[in-house]
């Protein structure tokens, strides 16, 4: 007992220290009478929180690192289970990583565009703990109420000194928006979201993304909005009243010291990176030969006049060259086998029954190659379909790994860019590959030998692994392709 005594006078002795600095009155010190260090005040705590850290999970396929798209939250934002929190891109396509838990978000550990690898923190997550148990109120026992009233005369003092000097001013802290600032344009819901190599284009010249108007879906930024905004940039402004014969003279050319920025490269670059140094290991040998189209192309042209709009797309040439290249397949299996090398001494190929064939694709990114399954077993009007769709998903940078997996035989069509004769590069894994060039109108002789007439020709160029496909076998297997397309109707007969 004597013990409590001692303490409240030792606490009372430091508050009138602290009262005599700071000018308050003395008071008069009543102790507190010993059953009051019993009774305790009923309080509720608050909720324990805690903070869990959202790594970056192995996302398959052999992915070791991704990048950051851009992010759903931001620091102090409230996310669900499951929630979205960022979409990042790796080598292969581009995936939503969702939250893992449910809180406030505390801190993100990348930036938009940082690389990340798997096992690497990505963000802190404040959780709800288990509350802490309730205390028990005890019961007080009976005593005066000129005693309780003078406890809380002294609980109030103390609370009074420990709250002198401070300074709140929280209100003043808060800043209004001034009523004629300026909004921040909404472009759309994916406004933010580009490619990298959109995003690399706009840290070239110092831009936002925020700051371009996209044209793509739902408000997306394309390159071509980023070269739009950059030439309306640099449109010269004259000054009011001053023409065009009175602008001055451009400044003499200043030549600099060459600048080098190092840049690191994207997902899809490495990914090519790594695909192609494996690919130019192959033997390669070329073959070259041009296909007169005029009748496809004047099948096409009736097909798409006469397509219903609301069920079938449009035709293009891909379509049937693939069914081509399908069926061309069929009677030179050899060209959709795969070598196996995991024996050195005993190279085999394996024998492979659906003609998987893939497309590649230009898009923002970078060079894909998505995959069209089972060719074999569909109709051209369904493999338009398919085209149609993959290029849509390719667009928005949405290609999964199952659209990028799978291939046995690829074509890749530069011709729509430019070009004739090219030597594509063979796929790993695959035999062959086929590259068609542009479509050129072209004066050859008629049948008679005499005459000379228009026709539309297409260069089409063969590479293929020259370890285990000889030279005669792909010019026949290229020759049966062109046979397809020069007389599209023959394809009737050995369709399935």
């Amino acid at each position: 007992m004597d013990s409590i005594y001692c303490k409240e006078a030792y606490l009372h002795s430091i508050r009138a220290a602290r009262r005599v600095l700071c000018g308050v009155k003395e008071r008069q010190y009543i102790p507190r009478t010993p059953f009051l260090q019993i009774c305790r005040p009923f309080h509720i705590s608050s909720a324990l929180q805690k903070t869990e850290t959202h790594t970056l999970s192995d996302i398959g396929e052999g992915v070791k690192e991704v990048q950051i798209i851009q992010w759903f939250v931001e620091e102090g934002a409230t996310v669900e289970e499951w929630a979205p929190l960022c979409e990042v891109q790796s080598d292969k396509a581009s995936v939503e990583i969702t939250s893992k838990f449910a809180g406030v978000v505390k801190k993100l550990h990348f930036e938009r565009d940082a690389v990340v690898q798997v096992g690497d923190a990505m963000l802190d997550i404040e959780v709800e703990g288990e509350d802490e148990p309730e205390p028990e109120q005890e019961p007080e026992e009976e005593g005066s109420s000129e005693t309780k009233e003078q406890d809380r005369k002294q609980q109030t003092e103390q609370e009074d000194i420990a709250g002198e000097g401070t300074q709140t001013g929280s209100s003043d802290a808060i800043q209004e928006a001034a009523p004629g600032a300026p909004k921040p344009k909404e472009n759309g819901k994916h406004s933010n979201l580009a490619t990298p190599a959109v995003r690399s284009l706009l840290r070239q010249h110092g831009l936002e993304v925020a700051e371009i108007e996209g044209s793509g879906r739902d408000g997306r930024v394309m390159k071509e909005d980023v070269q739009r905004h950059l030439e309306q940039q640099g449109e010269p402004k004259q000054p009011a009243g001053q023409s065009a014969q009175q602008a001055l003279p451009p400044s003499p050319v200043q030549y600099a010291e060459q600048e080098e920025t190092p840049q690191k490269l994207t997902p899809i670059q490495s990914a090519m990176f790594k695909s192609m140094t494996k690919s130019l290991a192959i033997p390669h040998f070329l073959y070259s030969d041009s296909i007169n189209i005029t009748s496809l192309s004047a099948m096409r042209s009736g097909l798409n006049a006469r397509r219903d709009t609301q069920t079938t797309p449009k035709f293009s040439y891909m379509p049937f060259v693939i069914k081509a290249v399908s069926l061309a397949l069929n009677k030179y299996p050899l060209l959709n086998a795969r070598l196996e090398l995991s024996e050195a001494a005993k190279p085999g190929l394996l024998m492979r029954k659906n003609h998987n064939i893939g497309i590649a694709i230009d898009t923002s990114a970078g060079l894909l190659v998505p995959v069209i399954k089972t060719v074999n077993a569909r109709s051209i009007t369904s493999i338009a379909h398919e085209l149609q769709r993959l290029a849509e998903k390719g667009a928005t940078g949405k290609l999964s790994n199952e659209d990028l997996s799978g291939g046995t035989i690829t074509v890749s069509n530069i011709g729509n860019i430019g070009g004739g004769v090219v030597a594509p590069v063979i796929v790993e894994g695959q035999l062959a590959i086929m590259g068609m060039g542009r479509i050129k109108a072209t004066p050859v002789f008629a049948a008679d030998g005499k005459t000379i007439e228009k026709a539309d020709m297409l260069s089409t160029s063969w590479s293929a692994d020259h370890r285990v496909v000889d030279g005669a076998t792909m010019a026949r297997m290229a020759t049966l392709v062109q046979d397809y397309l020069e007389r599209p109707e023959t394809m009737l007969v050995d369709l399935s």
